[in-house]
């Protein structure tokens, strides 16, 4: 395989567009779902939201520390975020990338990322999309619960 392995996670939202494309650049409600598992503690979760700008997540994990770094490089609230991501076991630097896009659905939206990642890492394919639709169901838990 020559191209990226590209991946797509679709969910609708019962809330707004803003809401939820708010909710990936809000550190507070950010801890609260992105890359948040039941058994981890969230250690650091600092945004920088502004294109050039970065983020890093690390939360404590039975299995050790799992750090996850992003730098955007689109932000059009409401409705596109585009950012490069990069998480253990990925060294510093080496990126993949992440559009999410956002659209009214109804009262609600219906959000749709996108993962482009280097062919070398196919093999976390599987557990990749499983990781976005496990994160996308808890921005919609927290938004539901705290909206």
């Amino acid at each position: 395989m020559n191209g990226p392995v590209t991946l797509t996670v679709t969910r609708d939202f019962v809330a707004s567009p803003e809401r939820v494309f708010d909710a990936w650049l809000d550190p507070v409600v950010a801890r609260r779902f992105l890359f948040a598992t039941s058994g981890g503690e969230m250690l650091t979760c600092e945004i920088d939201a502004r294109v050039g700008g970065s983020a890093l997540i690390v939360e404590r994990r039975p299995a050790g520390d799992a750090r996850h770094r992003l730098r955007f490089e689109v932000i059009e609230r409401p409705g596109r975020l585009v950012f490069l991501f990069g998480a253990d076991p990925a060294p510093e630097g080496e990126w993949t990338r992440v559009t999410i896009g956002i659209t009214p659905l109804g009262a609600g939206a219906r959000l749709t990322l996108t993962h482009e990642m280097d062919p070398q890492w196919a093999a976390y394919a599987d557990r990749t999309r499983e990781g976005w639709a496990m994160i996308l169901q808890s921005l919609e838990r927290n938004l539901n619960d705290h909206g």
